[in-house]
């Protein structure tokens, strides 16, 4: 497995600055106590005020010299509107994220990725998630869509770090053991499930002969499906439906 991510450093940049910026014109006079559909429990306000403290903790990371950090504003100060802590903390971890090249090795929540890079790609999906919930939560607002290779890194990271690495850190266990194929355009990953842990892989299309199990759609439909963003039966499933179940769960779990 590797943690390079599969788009361009430069490009996820772009995304992150992009996104978060369409996030914030989304929310704006919105009402924040819209909920967020297929994200029980979430809703637009909350939303906007999670993405501007992720935005926070990340600038105060990278300052602390290696130690991940307990203390940042997790919310608007008094007077503050969500728009604006959302836009102050956007801005000032583009300006940190920019001021480093992506190879550049910094600390971070994965051991596999210790550089700059691993923060480009979290937070540019970071992102685009939630701006898709904003919009979503937002009546009559059009949910503007994700590039392919936006959406193909985002299927990668959401694989290799949360299926992977986050179960593992949980000490995840599993009641269905085997293999399903994730098939999103061209590109195909094999994730794995055993009595003692979860792993995926990037895979050729020679080595998902055999897998128990596959699910299928288009890249922004597994982005948003692995997501949670859409239903479990949104996907073209073929073999044992509780392995696809089980992944789906799990991804669940992982990401919340």
């Amino acid at each position: 497995m590797t943690a390079r991510a599969l788009a361009d450093y430069g490009r996820l940049l772009e995304v992150l600055d992009a996104e978060g910026e369409l996030l914030a014109s989304s929310a704006r006079g919105a009402d924040p106590g819209l909920a967020v559909p297929n994200a029980p429990g979430m809703t637009l306000g909350g939303t906007v005020r999670h993405v501007g403290s992720v935005y926070r903790m990340v600038v105060a990371w990278l300052h602390a010299g290696g130690r991940r950090p307990t203390r940042w504003q997790r919310a608007p100060e008094d007077g503050e509107s969500l728009e604006d802590y959302l836009r102050t903390g956007h801005r000032a971890v583009l300006t940190e994220l920019a001021a480093h090249d992506p190879e550049e090795g910094c600390t971070t929540w994965w051991p596999l990725h210790q550089t700059y890079g691993f923060w480009y790609r979290r937070l540019a999906h970071e992102s685009t998630v939630h701006r898709i919930d904003v919009q979503q939560a937002a009546a009559g607002m059009t949910v503007g869509g994700i590039g392919a290779d936006v959406a193909l890194d985002g299927v990668d990271e959401a694989l290799t770090l949360w299926f992977t690495h986050r179960l593992g850190v949980l000490g995840v266990t599993n009641s269905w053991h085997g293999q399903v194929a994730v098939l999103a355009g061209r590109r195909r990953w094999i994730a794995s499930m055993t009595a003692t842990g979860t792993s995926a892989w990037r895979a050729g299309e020679d080595e998902i002969d055999g897998v128990d199990a596959s699910v299928t759609t288009d890249p922004t439909g597994m982005y948003l499906w692995l997501w949670g963003r859409r239903p479990i039966r949104t996907v073209t499933p073929a073999g044992d439906r509780a392995g696809i179940a089980q992944l789906w769960h799990l991804l669940r779990l992982a990401t919340h």
